[in-house]
């Protein structure tokens, strides 16, 4: 079942290829409703009480080099294919596509659900570098001013980030001759590797994943790359590629370098406390809404780097701290996928209507468009983490596991939140408040097909606020397991 939904949107592409330009976005559609429906399949066949990877699928594949097929779920990659099938049909209706951009999207959605399956490390580098090209050709081809040197900078940050993770695990492959994610972190809890040797493969496990999330201060690629991308890309870029970075530090650096963890564990903290404080900080200071919710973006995978550097950086804390922090990032790559998506979703609405997104090309939309507003609202207070929003759970039991282990950094990073709430309460009183701009006299409320998409994407927000059990029940055998491993 999971092969089938990895090559689904493939075969999928080469229909869209071959369609008519009319047809193209209803062929994607189509693919992707069938994509969700295996997803929900392994859901509703999921047992949330086993610990371990469920509907394994291990085959021969390159014996000489220890590669297999290898795919398995376990709650956390569930709880991303999920994500995943939600996320891509939000973005193919953000805008009218071409039959080149639905067909390269699928790419990307299969690269995506073979990137989270994946348990070989072989097989999961071919994913993790299958996504790059479609996503280096959608903001090539369809991006904005800039495009380029924007594309240029994504591609050129992440190729090199993967050229130094494959050096590493080569030199992991020579020392213990095996690509297998479960035998390695078995062999993690004793030390994989010894001396400067395990230096240099952490540093490049580091690097590669630090770009992809990305921690500061390997971030500067992002922001030029969501500004320009357009509006379906953007909504993929943060919604989902993004969250292969914090898949990768939870899956294969954390439970294979736990000792040089340990050892540079305050800075590592530091590091993710600077990319929630200087992140809002430059939001702040934007006025390109597109840059601000991309900076905002940074903001928001913080809190995930917090919550896993405070756990497993130190030798404090109780198992239901651990436990707390790692649901609460888990839930937080979910929630941040979401909301971010929904907010690039509203910024493109208002680049349609009004050919510009810069914060003071708007103003007292409230008049002209009521239900715009307030829906769009909703994602604001759902990212600056109110409570009964989907914001809210998941930074709070970051925070709550966090501060137990990692008072000093957590506190400081508390800060972020207050820059967020500022930096969203300043764009709603510009964009919605005071009089009614010229420029915004005749624009249109939401209209039919716009409502499709965003009441749903809106009550899902509300349901995970109020009653996330549905989710938690997910991941929760996933966290217990994972919280044993780190301690």
């Amino acid at each position: 079942m999971i092969t089938a939904l990895v090559l689904l949107p493939l075969i999928g592409a080469l229909f869209v290829c071959a369609a008519r330009p009319h047809q193209a976005r209803g062929f994607a559609l189509g693919f992707n409703a069938i994509t969700a429906v295996l997803a929900g399949m392994l859901w509703w066949n999921f047992d949330p009480t086993a610990s371990g990877l469920q509907f394994v699928e291990r085959h021969p594949w390159i014996p000489s080099i220890g590669a297999e097929y290898l795919l398995g779920v376990d709650g956390l990659s569930l709880l991303l294919l999920l994500l995943t099938s939600l996320i891509f049909p939000f973005a193919l209706l953000a805008q009218r596509a071409s039959g080149g951009f639905c067909a390269l999207m699928l790419v990307t959605q299969s690269a995506l659900f073979g990137t989270f399956t994946a348990q070989n490390f072989v097989l999961w580098f071919l994913f993790y570098e299958m996504s790059l090209v479609p996503s280096f050709l959608l903001i090539k081809i369809w991006g904005g001013e800039k495009r380029d040197r924007a594309a240029t900078k994504f591609f050129l940050y992440t190729f090199l980030g993967s050229v130094a993770m494959l050096l590493a695990f080569l030199g992991i492959y020579f020392a213990r001759g095996t690509f297998d994610f479960a035998e390695l972190a078995n062999l993690g809890k004793t030390g994989l590797l010894t001396g400067n040797i395990a230096w240099f493969a952490f540093a490049g496990i580091f690097l590669g994943l630090a770009v992809k999330v990305p921690l500061f201060p390997f971030h500067t690629w992002l922001p030029d790359a969501y500004e320009t991308a357009p509006t379906g890309a953007s909504m993929v870029l943060t919604g989902v590629l993004s969250k292969m970075g914090v898949y990768g530090f939870i899956r294969l650096l954390l439970p294979l370098f736990p000792n040089e963890i340990k050892i540079i564990g305050p800075w590592l903290l530091g590091l993710a406390v600077c990319s929630i404080i200087f992140a809002s900080l430059a939001a702040w200071a934007q006025r390109d809404l597109k840059r601000m919710v991309a900076y905002l973006s940074i903001n928001h995978l913080g809190y995930c780097l917090l919550g896993l550097f405070a756990i497993s950086a130190t030798t404090t804390g109780t198992g239901a701290d651990m436990q707390a922090a790692l649901s609460g990032v888990f839930l937080q790559i979910f929630n941040h996928g979401l909301t971010a998506a929904a907010l690039f979703y509203y910024v493109g609405l208002l680049e349609q209507r009004r050919g510009a997104r810069g914060i003071n090309d708007f103003g007292g939309l409230m008049q002209r468009t009521p239900l715009l507003c307030g829906w769009m609202s909703v994602a604001m207070f759902s990212s600056l983490g109110l409570p009964g929003l989907n914001g809210f759970i998941g930074e709070f039991l970051i925070f709550k596991g966090s501060f137990a282990v990692a008072a000093a950094f957590t506190a400081v990073a508390v800060f972020g939140l207050l820059f967020t709430a500022i930096v969203f309460l300043r764009a709603m009183q510009a964009l919605f408040s005071g009089p009614l701009a010229e420029s915004c006299s005749t624009f249109p409320d939401l209209m039919r097909s716009e409502k499709f998409v965003i009441v749903p994407v809106t009550l899902l927000m509300f349901a995970v606020g109020i009653a996330p059990q549905f989710l938690f029940n997910i991941f929760n055998s996933t966290v217990v397991q994972m919280a044993r491993l780190f301690a």
